[in-house]
């Protein structure tokens, strides 16, 4: 077996799984060229490949997405028709991205930027305006109830929260959760959450779902969480609400052009705190990577039905 990496994974970790299957040759490489030359006898792809290089991989069975979204499969229509397995991280970065959604509300509520600002000036800030704001019995809203929203979720709960979710999909309601609906009740829990998580996957169908009319029926003391894909929430939209004090606070991973322009207006919105698309990362996530991959390349060895496989139709 032959599996071609393409793209930058850290060596420490690229190691231990050459070490685990000295049997299974691994070409590494962030050069396209020499991926394009290289896919052509592999069988499997750990990355994100572009087009050119899935239909150049004629005996390609298998890619392992290093990440749970896998939007990049849009980019190659031909994809689903392919006999190409294709299977993602969906998983292995849950908790550290629902810490970080937790690490932005609580920055926001607890008036972080100004508490460090009166430190920088050596100012005992007190009183804090405005005063702080606790999630104890405030409403939390989960768009998207796979792993990640699931671990907003739970924490949420932890932190003694009403949990209201929405999923597209018929999906089973754990005890954490007090409400779930399907997507006909959007409008419903964006009216009534205090805090809302965006968690859902990009897909055409969620692509500018929360618009200028979904954030004007959130309440102005609300705060948002973007954390899943940039697109779904229409950044003009909320820049707008952000000016005309609509909501409270945001903070967002994900943007709908990444690096962010530095003339974006995302970055001078008043209330907002953003990272750059790296909530995922933590050690415990590299380990869980791994270790997917790694039970993924035995399945494939021994022809064995892999695990978290993507319906390519569908996008996730």
């Amino acid at each position: 077996m032959k599996m071609l990496i393409v793209g930058n994974w850290p060596r420490a970790y690229l190691a231990r799984v050459r070490e685990s299957f000295p049997q299974v040759t691994f070409v590494a490489t962030a050069d396209p060229v020499e991926a394009l030359r290289e896919v052509a006898d592999a069988d499997a792809i750990f990355g994100q490949p572009g087009r050119e290089i899935i239909l150049a991989g004629k005996q390609l069975r298998w890619i392992q997405s290093p990440s749970a979204g896998v939007e990049w499969m849009w980019n190659t229509p031909e994809l689903p028709a392919l006999d190409i397995v294709v299977t993602n991280m969906r998983g292995a970065h849950a908790a550290t991205i629902a810490e970080h959604f937790f690490a932005m509300i609580l920055h926001l509520t607890r008036q972080f930027p100004a508490l460090i600002e009166a430190q920088r000036q050596r100012k005992w800030l007190r009183p804090v305006e405005p005063p702080p704001v606790g999630l104890s019995g405030r409403t939390l809203g989960v768009l998207g109830l796979g792993n990640i929203g699931r671990a907003i979720a739970q924490r949420g709960k932890g932190f003694d929260m009403r949990v209201i979710a929405v999923d597209i999909n018929e999906v089973e309601q754990p005890p954490y959760v007090d409400e779930l609906h399907r997507l006909d009740g959007l409008h419903t829990m964006l009216e009534q959450a205090d805090f809302q998580a965006v968690a859902i996957p990009i897909t055409p169908e969620s692509r500018g779902l929360i618009g200028a009319a979904q954030l004007e029926l959130m309440k102005p003391t609300a705060y948002l969480g973007i954390m899943s894909r940039g697109k779904i929430v229409d950044e003009q939209a909320l820049v707008g609400a952000l000016k005309e004090n609509m909501l409270a606070g945001v903070g967002a991973d994900v943007m709908a052009t990444e690096p962010l322009p530095a003339d974006d207006p995302l970055w001078d919105a008043p209330r907002v705190i953003l990272s750059p698309h790296m909530s995922g990362q933590s050690e415990q996530t590299a380990a869980g990577v791994t270790t997917i991959l790694q039970e993924n390349i035995r399945r494939f060895l021994a022809n064995e039905e892999l695990h978290n496989t993507v319906v390519k139709e569908r996008g996730y």
